[in-house]
């Protein structure tokens, strides 16, 4: 397209707004963080600059001094050569120190900051020697090594300002030591006024000049993004919509056409560019919304618009459009000529059209879409229908559908969505109106039914018609469907409340473990409640300082020695009470509170692991939203740079989960981790992702072992000590450490060690520490650990009476709690098999609150469960109270 001269106000609107606050002084000299990449790179290529010219100023630096100790030497004032030795030594360091800063690779991972100040730092030490090199040569008896010393230092610290003036805090830290020096040797006078005033005057000068460079940088980043943006939108627009653009000159000739029209009015005999206006279109008087002509607008320079017009010859095809044009002035107000759009006006009927269709149906399943669907279910609701029964409504959501399209491509998940529909509309039939939400979302709207037998028949048929293979070209595609159900008026008698509610009780599906359905329960709303006065609270907790870390000693199984600590977070609500962190860490990783949560357990374990000793390492766990972020390796160095720490001493807990999306990003992140220099340790192995093909890539120091198979590992009975064995035998074939975790009962201390375990970790040493207790441990002769854990007894029971719900696989039951302790909990009135041993099951202890367990043994109608983490048992026999009050 030929280049479209902007009217003045257009140009005024590139124009940098006036009242926009100036960078900050510290931003402005480079001397704070910025999340922005083209300052990065402004930053960067001023450091890259005075890399490449610092070898003439350190040459010169370094010469300097040389010389003028050479001539003290040659002219026999050895004391003063000596002298000479002393002052110009900062200088030689500072010439040798700015080239390690700007060269070498470990300098170089420092952020641009950081280098900058160590750079201006540098330099104004540098700065300092000259200057006293400078005094000191006025010792020179001979007037000629006088004036040659004093040409030769200050051409160096010309030379130098040279170099280092794109790094305006490297310049103005080279003046402002100049003038210190200059005042501390003359004291208040005339020479140290005019010095300061100098450095004052630069230092102004070299501010406003990195402002404006800023300013500058900002404003050709901005007018480049948009200079790039408009050609790409006109290229797209003209390409692929229904719009074209045209212009012409002053005389009304074109001197632009979008191509696909000036190719059309080519095929009726009219070449465009240079042609009148007038004489390739002409307005369409049928269509015409004003009798004025084309003409008359190019005549009297008016804007005129949504013209309909033709092709000028009388004799072309029907063919119609619909132009639009204004005035084109230049910036001194000065008329150029025409430019303006235009569009197929038959073409925008038929989107009409089509945007009528697409109004009301799915354009890939042809099924009602979420507008009609949601006037639908507006009528259903709506009072003079109320009076006709209850109506319900059904949200589905596939299962694995998101696999489909990772793995076999968009076109074949879009083929599997066509099938699901008509699958959907076959089962549903006439009992009720099938829509698509988007995606892989569906709503089926039952009319006059509230039967919850024939809805659980309903849903349980579209489940299973849903869960059969599918076909699709030559690929068997199994996936499955979760189904909330809502019935009105009994959950809501209005469209929102009855999707939310529909919504809570899909999300109770698919949290019961997918491919069921269920019917919503006034506990969902309390439970979604409760989440969201939870992630209230947590955000609140971390700006209150209620969040805390403990340390879980870690322990050598040769020497008994602590040789680290994990760091556990903890919440203490000041309602509340101890918020467990099984409750809130899924809530921050669901509000997307994780990452700084994360970076705060970070840096707190990082500053107060730096102040144990030497040996003593420490654990994070860092969260698979966390291990994807890129940002991850420049949290881990910011935090092991504030806080001193040395890499080897942080060890960075990572879940199996982070495999589940393994692609050459994981292989980067565990490169850039590895080459900070911290250790990596693999947790909760063998609970997770079952592939082991990971651990042949993934460069992990250690494999930490759940607890589910160090927890009765001593019982001859289960094969527990064998897979702690067999995975053992694993990491030292892989020259890794291995950790026992959950350790209680010290019996178990000479098992692990017997196993091959190198590290134990567990209560049997004591439950977690703050940070405050972490030194007296520490303090212990030899730095051993204590064990205080039970030698073979278990924990104390308290004998509780009172009905709970279970749920196990989707299906809810009422049991009796007989006795609970903080591990685990006795129930009868269960009927399970023998094979549900080892299954995981929740119970609701306290009112409104389900405890996750694992089914440990089952014996006529009893069952015990052991607690996937520690209960406290005053609160809930606090609950128990309350109950019976």
């Amino acid at each position: 397209m030929g280049r479209v001269h902007r009217p003045e106000s257009e140009a005024a609107a590139i124009t940098p707004d006036p009242d926009v606050p100036r960078p900050a002084i510290l931003t402005s000299l480079g001397l704070s963080a910025s999340d922005e990449e083209r300052v990065g790179d402004y930053r960067d290529a001023a450091l890259t600059h005075v890399a490449d010219l610092w070898p003439v100023a350190g040459v010169a630096m370094l010469a300097a001094p040389l010389a003028l100790i050479v001539a003290a030497l040659v002219s026999g004032a050895h004391g003063l050569a000596a002298t000479m030795a002393l002052v110009g030594f900062p200088a030689v360091i500072a010439a040798l120190g700015v080239f390690v800063l700007l060269r070498f690779v470990v300098a170089q991972q420092l952020a641009p900051h950081q280098r900058t100040l160590l750079l201006a730092a540098v330099v104004a030490t540098g700065a300092l020697s000259l200057f006293a090199l400078s005094a000191v040569a006025g010792a020179f008896t001979d007037p000629g090594f006088r004036v040659a010393a004093s040409v030769a230092l200050f051409g160096t610290i010309i030379v130098t300002a040279v170099v280092i003036q794109p790094v305006a805090a490297a310049t103005i830290a080279f003046a402002a030591a100049l003038a210190f020096a200059t005042l501390v040797q003359h004291g208040l006078s005339w020479a140290s006024g005019i010095a300061v005033i100098l450095a004052a005057l630069l230092t102004y000068g070299v501010i406003g000049r990195s402002r404006a460079g800023l300013a500058e940088l900002a404003e050709q980043e901005e007018a480049a993004g948009a200079e790039l943006l408009a050609s790409r939108l006109v290229t797209e627009f003209e390409s692929h919509g229904s719009g074209w653009f045209w212009q012409t000159d002053r005389g009304g000739r074109l001197t632009y056409l979008s191509d696909k029209v000036a190719r059309e009015v080519a095929g009726f005999g009219i070449k465009a560019k240079g042609e009148a206006l007038t004489r390739v279109f002409r307005v369409d008087t049928a269509l015409a919304e004003t009798e004025r002509t084309l003409t008359f607008h190019l005549s009297s320079r008016t804007s005129f618009s949504d013209y309909s017009v033709r092709p000028a010859p009388e004799e072309a095809p029907e063919r119609w459009w619909s132009i639009s044009g204004r005035p084109l002035l230049d910036q001194f107000g000065r008329f150029q000529g025409f430019i303006g759009s235009g569009s197929d006006l038959t073409e925008k009927r038929r989107a009409e059209a089509e945007i009528t269709r697409l109004a009301l149906f799915d354009s890939l399943t042809g099924l009602a879409n979420r507008q009609r669907m949601r006037l639908s279910l507006e009528q259903m609701l709506s009072p003079q229908q109320r009076t006709q029964g209850s109506n319900t409504l059904f949200l589905l959501d596939l299962d694995r559908f998101k696999a489909v399209n990772d793995t076999l491509g968009h076109q074949v998940g879009d083929e599997l969505l066509k099938q699901v529909a008509g699958r959907l509309q076959k089962t549903v039939g006439d009992a009720g109106m099938v829509g698509r939400l988007g995606g892989d979302e569906f709503k089926v709207i039952v009319p006059r039914e509230g039967n919850r037998e024939r809805l659980a028949t309903l849903a349980d048929a579209i489940i299973a018609a849903l869960s059969r293979p599918y076909y699709i070209d030559g690929a068997t595609i199994s996936i499955g469907c979760s189904i909330g159900i809502a019935i009105a008026p009994e959950h809501g008698d209005d469209p929102e409340a009855l999707v939310r509610n529909a919504d809570l009780a899909l999300y109770a599906a698919k949290g019961d473990g997918r491919g069921v359905h269920r019917f919503y329960r006034d506990e969902l709303l309390e439970g979604a409640q409760y989440r969201r006065q939870l992630e209230d609270d947590l955000r609140q907790a971390l700006k209150q300082n209620q969040l805390h870390l403990a340390y879980q000693a870690v322990v050598s199984t040769k020497d008994e020695r602590i040789v680290g600590y994990e760091a556990l977070l903890r919440w203490s609500h000041p309602t509340r009470g101890f918020v467990s962190p099984a409750e809130f860490i899924p809530v921050a990783e669901e509000c997307g509170m994780i990452e700084a949560i994360g970076e705060w357990v970070m840096r707190t374990a990082c500053s107060e692991a730096a102040t144990w000793p030497d040996h003593v390492r420490v654990a994070v766990n860092v969260s698979p939203i966390q291990f994807a972020n890129p940002a991850l390796p420049s949290l881990v160095t910011s935090a092991l740079a504030t806080s001193g720490l040395p890499p080897r001493r942080l060890e960075l807990e990572i879940t199996e989960g982070v495999f589940l999306n393994e692609d050459a990003s994981s292989e980067r992140m565990f490169a850039a981790l590895k080459r900070i220099g911290v250790r990596l340790a693999l947790d909760d192995f063998g609970t997770g992702y079952s592939s082991l093909g990971y651990l042949k890539k993934a460069p992990f120091d250690k494999i930490k072992i759940d607890q589910s198979f160090v927890r009765g590992a001593i019982n001859e009975s289960n094969r527990n000590a064998a897979i702690i064995k067999a995975i053992v035998t694993l990491a030292d074939t892989l020259g890794m450490e291995t950790t026992a975790e959950g350790v209680e009962q010290q019996d178990e201390i000479a098992l692990i060690r017997e196993l091959g375990c190198s590290h134990i970790q567990g209560y049997v040493y004591g439950k977690p520490a703050p940070s405050a207790a972490v030194h007296d441990q520490l303090a212990q002769p030899d730095g051993k650990a204590i064990a205080v854990g039970f030698k073979t007894s278990r924990a104390q029971r308290h004998k509780v009476l009172r009905a709970a719900r279970a749920t196990m696989a989707g299906e809810t039951a009422e049991v009796r709690i007989r006795d609970v302790s903080t591990g685990g909990v006795l129930i009868d009135g269960v009927d399970l098999p023998p094979e549900s041993i080892g299954y995981e099951m929740t119970i609701e202890l306290i009112d409104g609150q389900f405890v996750p367990a694992t089914i440990r043994w089952i014996d006529d109608g009893r069952a015990g469960l052991q607690f996937a983490y520690p209960l406290d048992i005053d609160q809930l026999i606090q609950s128990t109270q309350r109950r019976a009050a």
